[in-house]
């Protein structure tokens, strides 16, 4: 199990699945919604997230078509995104989460994007543009514990 909130508390939240590891987003939109050079997101199934309290604060912003960014409206932070193409999935922001995280960041994703005025100095594989397509989706792969990932209909 896994918590999180909100800067100002309001928007408190749990996991109850295995983290993902960590996905380091470089693109403009993600730089502009976080104010910084990079998103760390780590993705959950929707049906492991659960919203404890806040869930009027939330509000969601479509940055572009498909795509929804969701955040505290008291205090702006930012807590997860969606997508229309990853269904069932939340890219929840990992420097939301409360405890020490056991996954580490896997890799960073539209470099070619990246702010020029911070360099990636780490060893993780770099991809211009977004995750490679021949990943499979989320619920298809096995979880950070060895076991099988199902998800309900």
């Amino acid at each position: 199990m896994h918590t999180g909130s909100c800067l100002c508390g309001g928007v408190r939240f749990r996991i109850s699945s295995a983290l993902e590891p960590i996905q380091v987003c470089h693109c403009t939109q993600c730089r502009k919604a976080q104010g910084t050079p990079f998103a760390t997101n780590t993705p959950v199934l929707a049906a492991a997230f659960e919203l404890v309290s806040g869930a009027g604060l939330l509000a969601a912003f479509e940055s572009s078509p498909g795509k929804r960014r969701v955040f505290c409206s008291k205090c702006g932070s930012p807590v997860y995104s969606s997508r229309d193409t990853l269904p069932g999935v939340l890219r929840i922001r990992a420097g939301l989460l409360d405890e020490p995280l056991a996954v580490q960041a896997a890799a960073h994703f539209h470099t070619a994007s990246k702010a020029g005025w911070w360099p990636i100095t780490d060893t993780l594989p770099r991809f211009e543009h977004a995750l490679p397509a021949e990943r499979p989706p989320l619920h298809a792969r096995p979880s950070t514990d060895g076991r099988r990932r199902h998800t309900e209909t």
